[in-house]
């Protein structure tokens, strides 16, 4: 079924555009890095209604951005220093499986390892999480994670370097509706060192 989806897919595009495919393989040049959810409800170009070579996309479980994460270093150091992306966006969901797991304390496997993180934000934000229950919590948990993984990007010598060099780099935050469809601008933005906490910035 995959591959028949893919012919008629590739067909419904080259019909009124038959050198898409041929153009679109030369390059790539998208403005918009995205770290996103593994979520398969989350289909990034499609929510977005974004298409080919538009977004660069790097996903993970509860969208996590470690600064020990070779993985998630080396697509930021890419999309940044070699493809020229100018915003850089951290997209989590509400009702997250990752953030649902980080709230509880069950054996997951490994994901738990994975899920360290969101635990620390737990922690460090633990009244105002405590001061609701529930759905509430959940998705304010959601919300702190994006916030958080926005503030790790920012805090890499990739990003910092970049602005040092005079690089408009913008991070921002959003955050994604399974129910609605729609996304939320966090208005959570990093727009430069200026934006960071000292202990942060590196002397560039």
């Amino acid at each position: 079924k995959l591959l028949d989806n893919n012919r008629e897919w590739v067909e419904s595009i080259t019909k009124d555009n038959p050198d898409f495919f041929i153009n679109l393989s030369k390059r790539q040049s998208p403005k918009i890095i995205l770290f996103g959810c593994s979520d398969s409800r989350v289909p990034v170009e499609i929510i977005t209604k974004s298409g080919p070579g538009e977004i660069f996309v790097h996903r993970n479980i509860a969208n996590q951005f470690n600064h020990a994460d070779l993985n998630s270093l080396s697509v930021l150091e890419y999309a940044v220093c070699h493809l020229g992306v100018e915003h850089v966006i951290v997209c989590g969901h509400y009702g997250c499986g990752g953030v649902a797991a980080a709230l509880g304390n069950g054996k997951n496997g490994l994901v738990d390892n994975w899920l360290r993180n969101i635990k620390d934000v737990y922690r460090h934000n633990k009244n105002s999480l405590e001061s609701v229950e529930g759905k509430e919590r959940a998705d304010l948990l959601v919300e702190l994670n994006v916030k958080k993984q926005v503030e790790n990007i920012s805090a890499t010598e990739i990003v910092q370097s970049a602005w040092a060099n005079g690089k408009k780099l913008k991070i921002h935050g959003l955050v994604y509706s399974l129910e609605t469809g729609i996304l939320k601008d966090l208005k959570f933005d990093i727009n430069g060192v200026q934006d960071l906490d000292q202990i942060y910035r590196y002397n560039l």
